[in-house]
């Protein structure tokens, strides 16, 4: 019997997508969220952030997702904020206007994180601005041999710690690394980025493809386990040792009360791979 605690929401149902294209292949459990404005480099709008942050929110809830794969249409990533719909408009705002935008694209950052599915980018083509923080976001990068970002915020006159790049940055690639990206906006290639740390992996094209096998292998595995990790990946970052440590103790003894804990072992023993249902 269900939880009455625990509502069997579906994504896939309850939310019908305008300004970004949704599909969720009902078997392996993977969504698959493209950024379509592809005659522009797929930049983002006003509409478009809304839209994202609300959708990956919803996913606290997505019973009928396992994991993500984000990705843009026609060979590129996102060339960011869109030119004439963002940057033409925030001239002539006000500053409680401006300060509200500004926490609407960090509220995105903010819901990449905060949903429980682990999230996989994959960049290709244009990468830049806030297209690169949204692969910087994501829980993993895959890229091909096109893929070049840049968070080029000081470019147009801004500085560079837009929505969270001076903290996510720096613990992914190093505090120099990311000083020297933050404070040049220059760009890099893929095999900078695999070098540094930035891309997890990079093949010599479709990217896509690599990233939606990476997700469906995720989606088998223990969904309460990998929700658990990416929770505390995320909320060690201000921990100490000892803090870590006791957190990491009561995730762990939590984990062992769910059922895929029991299969696994069960498998184990029978020595046959485990088959996780996410309970």
């Amino acid at each position: 019997m269900p939880s009455p605690f625990i509502a069997d929401r579906r994504l896939g149902a309850d939310f019908a997508a305008k300004h970004v294209l949704l599909d969720i292949d009902s078997e392996s459990r993977v969504a698959s969220i493209t950024l379509n404005r592809p005659e522009r480099k797929n930049p983002l709008t006003f509409d478009s952030y809304a839209e994202l942050v609300e959708l990956f929110a919803s996913l606290k809830h997505a019973s009928d997702v396992k994991a993500v794969v984000i990705s843009g249409a026609g060979g590129n990533f996102s060339s960011g904020g869109d030119v004439h719909d963002i940057i033409a408009p925030l001239l002539d705002m006000a500053m409680p206007e401006l300060l509200q935008f500004t926490r609407k694209t960090g509220a995105l950052v903010l819901a990449m994180r905060q949903c429980p599915q682990p999230v996989i980018a994959a960049v290709a083509g244009v990468c830049a601005g806030a297209g690169a923080m949204i692969a910087l976001a994501a829980d993993m990068r895959i890229a091909d041999a096109t893929a070049r970002c840049a968070f080029l915020f000081t470019r147009v006159g801004l500085a560079g710690c837009d929505m969270g790049a001076c903290t996510l940055l720096p613990r992914l690639i190093g505090q120099g690394r990311a000083s020297d990206l933050l404070y040049t906006g220059r760009s890099f290639d893929a095999s900078e980025g695999l070098a540094s740390g930035f891309y997890n992996r990079v093949v010599e094209d479709d990217a896509l493809g690599a990233a939606t096998e990476l997700a469906k292998s995720l989606a088998q595995g223990p969904t309460f386990g990998h929700a658990m990790t990416k929770t505390m990946l995320h909320q060690e970052w201000s921990m100490t040792l000892e803090q870590a440590l006791e957190a990491e103790a009561q995730a762990q003894a939590i984990c062992m009360q769910t059922q895929d804990f029991r299969r696994a072992y069960d498998a184990f023993a029978a020595r046959r791979a485990p088959k996780f249902e996410g309970d």
